[in-house]
């Protein structure tokens, strides 16, 4: 058994953090999703204008579209919905034998909404409506704004991943008002079966950031905290995950049909050459959790990863050096603060040279 097909035995759905339409018409994804157990794709605006860029499969469309459709955004949508179609019916049939809990693909609203919650839920009806499939998350921020819109979209009954989360607090938010959305949604008679939501905590930035606060400290004890900031964060996270959706707040919906909304562990490719190529990947293996990989770490994976169910592992040492953090100054409430805000910003940069490529 591959290490990636472990994994998946182990509770946990590796998703792949990339979509181009190389991918799919060389057969590289469906070979990770018939080879690797990959269960899932996850799109942003960055990773579409690398596509753009690199595959050789968008310049006839591109050049009808620019003949016929004078608006770069209805351009863009027009190559990328047909990608994203295409990468859901692929997995399609992981979808229906997963019962909806699985085989997903997710599109992003464009960040310049991030804080406009009328205009994002708008958007995101629209995106689906276009998309058509069943198997479709809408990608949405984890901004105030973004959680309201979460909310909104989960009462209508559109499936949500939302994004750009950096911290515990920001997580349990977003876990909050998907109980909301889900109990507004039963007492309009709707059925809540079919409601789907993930969270997507980003780490690796998160250590980058701590990082530098740490080396500035320049302590013997700050300095060995580097690279272990987010691993910390996400298994506080997944605890209140277990709390939340194993424990009293989600017990009446759960009796109706709901399913938990998974965390999912984004920004999983190492930045600091210095670490593990899959600290982000193994010590976060843990059931009813998503992994989204980029083809790199996916590839690390496949070969020299050792999968063992270690989430719950060191619960008690993560919660220590968090509460060492916070007695060195450094609030990780304020990081993800200023992630998400860096996070939104550099995803409408890309968004922004996707246009203008387009």
């Amino acid at each position: 058994m591959l290490a990636t097909q472990h994994v998946t035995t182990l509770g946990q759905s590796l998703w792949l953090d990339n979509l181009s339409r190389s991918l799919i018409r060389d057969g590289t994804l469906a070979r990770y999703i018939a080879e690797d157990g990959v269960s899932g794709v996850t799109s942003n605006p960055t990773i579409f204008h690398q596509a753009l860029q690199t595959s050789p499969y968008y310049a006839d469309d591109l050049a009808r579209l620019k003949a016929a459709e004078p608006d770069a955004e209805r351009r863009y949508e027009a190559l990328i919905v047909a990608d994203v179609q295409a990468a859901c019916d692929l997995l399609h049939p992981v979808h229906e034998a997963s019962g909806g809990r699985d085989g997903y693909v997710s599109l992003e609203v464009a960040p310049r909404w991030a804080y406009d919650a009328p205009r994002t839920v708008a958007e995101a009806q629209r995106l689906a409506a276009a998309v058509d499939r069943r198997n479709l998350l809408i990608k949405v921020p984890g901004t105030p704004e973004g959680l309201s819109a979460f909310e909104a979209l989960t009462t209508l009954g559109v499936n949500v991943n939302v994004t750009l989360l950096f911290s515990v607090a920001q997580t349990q938010a977003v876990f909050d008002a998907y109980l909301r959305g889900l109990a507004a949604r039963t007492r309009a008679g709707a059925d809540v079966r079919r409601s789907k939501a993930v969270a997507s905590l980003f780490l690796s930035r998160v250590d980058t950031l701590v990082d530098t606060h740490l080396t500035a400290i320049g302590t013997e004890e700050a300095l060995a905290l580097r690279g272990k900031a987010a691993v910390a964060m996400a298994r506080i996270a997944y605890r209140r995950y277990r709390d939340t959706f194993h424990g009293a707040p989600f017990a009446e919906l759960a009796r109706q049909g709901a399913s938990p909304q998974f965390l999912l562990w984004a920004s999983t490719g190492v930045k600091n050459p210095a670490y593990p190529d899959l600290l982000y990947v193994e010590p976060l293996i843990g059931a009813e959790t998503i992994n989204t990989l980029p083809d790199k770490t996916l590839a690390a994976l496949r070969d020299h990863g050792q999968p063992a169910a270690r989430l719950e592992e060191g619960a008690a040492e993560a919660a220590t050096q968090l509460d060492t953090l916070a007695r060195l100054g450094i609030d990780m409430d304020q990081v993800g603060q200023r992630l998400q805000a860096d996070g939104v910003r550099l995803f409408e940069e890309a968004y922004q040279k996707l246009l203008q490529a387009g």
